[in-house]
């Protein structure tokens, strides 16, 4: 009975949220629901943005320094984060997030040799973007305000805030890429940035229960409320769940266990770029900057819409 008690008040919870959040950017509807014209290239790129904002956060927080200290020249020039610091982190957190900053780099490399790149855009990694983002996500101001790298429950916390947006953006761009090569590469990213998912979204499942301390809620109830808000964000429905879902959501509906968000035929969700930049821009608009992007992203698609504004 008390199981079925949360479960009701969460989802009324996020219905709530839902219908706030729908009059505040009623009034600013997103300018692209459908599928954008876009080459091989431009639409990797999108992704570009998303793996710059991943091999800062992650080598930051393992390492105090980012991409300007082992490849500066992937940077192309563009201007460092702005924020990022490094992680009180146990040893076994530190040695998974050093291994996913390095791993960034070569994606950063595979993009760029194979279609092209342009400058890091201006990334915001400050504690007080994030706490910006998880204030958004519970529904009111967080006090003290959240901090991404005070302890590892924290900072995977704000890991479970990135990749996952950049694993949906690869499995809904692969259908619509010509060549082969293209396909290839972005298979190869997909392969990784879910592996780098299913990593933190286990640590995280591993403390599900664990209250996040001043906060006086579960590591679990964090995850659904972040993922409540980039489905928000994204405005196309339900792609995204937290490491606990009523059982008609699980696998096969026979478990509340969520470790890998997928659908009703466990495959994953995909999401479109303008749904992507909707999301790391914090603004529920592809038009409208903020969040991870306060100038917004580079590339062809991203300028685009930028452009609209």
């Amino acid at each position: 009975m008390a199981t079925r008690y949360y479960s009701f008040v969460v989802a009324l919870h996020l219905t709530l949220m839902n219908i706030l959040f729908g009059m505040v950017v009623g009034a600013a509807a997103p300018a692209s629901r459908g599928p954008i014209e876009a080459s091989d290239k431009d639409l990797i790129q999108v992704a570009l943005n998303l793996e710059f904002l991943e091999t800062e956060f992650f080598l930051n927080g393992a390492l105090g320094r980012g991409l300007d200290s082992i490849e500066p020249e992937m940077a192309a020039g563009g201007p460092p984060p702005t924020g990022a610091s490094k992680a009180n982190l146990d040893h076994t957190t530190y040695r998974i997030i050093e291994e996913f900053g390095y791993q960034e780099i070569g994606h950063l490399r595979a993009i760029v040799t194979t279609v092209g790149g342009f400058a890091r855009p201006q990334i915001d990694l400050s504690r007080q973007n994030f706490a910006n983002i998880f204030d958004q996500a519970v529904g009111y101001k967080l006090t003290p305000p959240f901090d991404p790298y005070s302890n590892a429950v924290n900072y995977l916390l704000a890991s479970y805030v990135i990749p996952y947006v950049g694993l949906v953006g690869y499995v809904g761009t692969i259908p619509n890429l010509v060549n082969c090569t293209s396909r290839s590469l972005v298979a190869g990213l997909l392969g990784v940035e879910s592996g780098q998912d299913a990593v933190i979204r286990t640590l995280l499942y591993e403390r599900a229960d664990q209250i996040v301390v001043p906060y006086k809620m579960t590591v679990a109830e964090f995850t659904d409320r972040i993922s409540a808000l980039r489905n928000r964000l994204g405005m196309r429905g339900n792609k995204d769940e937290g490491l606990r879902v009523p059982p008609r959501l699980g696998a096969e509906n026979r478990t509340d266990s969520n470790i890998l968000s997928a659908n009703a035929n466990s495959l994953s969700y995909s999401r479109t770029p303008p749904e992507i930049l909707r999301i790391v821009y914090g603004t529920g608009s592809e038009n409208k900057p903020g969040g991870f992007f306060p100038n917004g992203g580079n590339g062809a698609v991203a300028k685009r819409f930028l452009a609209a504004l």
